[in-house]
């Protein structure tokens, strides 16, 4: 009975101690904890970088391809660097930077 009125009334105050509880489940023990919602929000930064750089590849894919449909010299022009074609009369000479 002593150590009971020893106690300050505030810790005896049953909603102090009932929102205490929650706020440390929420924060250590909860599956939707802080730290996971931050890790969270970090990878959604890197996911969403990755689609603006997948998205401007797109872009430019589908520039290429309407020059590939459209203009007879970008055609030669692609052959010509992206699988080393040539014409009969010419000599192709590879060149790599190290």
């Amino acid at each position: 009975m002593k150590l009971l009125n020893s106690i300050p009334s505030w810790l005896k105050n049953k909603y102090l101690l009932t929102g205490t509880f929650f706020v440390v489940w929420m924060f250590f023990f909860d599956p939707n904890d802080i730290k996971s919602d931050m890790g969270h929000r970090a990878r959604l930064g890197e996911l969403k970088k990755n689609e603006l750089h997948l998205n401007q590849l797109i872009t430019d894919t589908k520039k290429e391809l309407d020059q590939l449909k459209t203009n007879a010299q970008t055609i030669e022009k692609y052959a010509r660097e992206k699988y080393m074609m040539k014409k009969d009369n010419e000599d192709l000479f590879v060149v790599q930077a190290k």
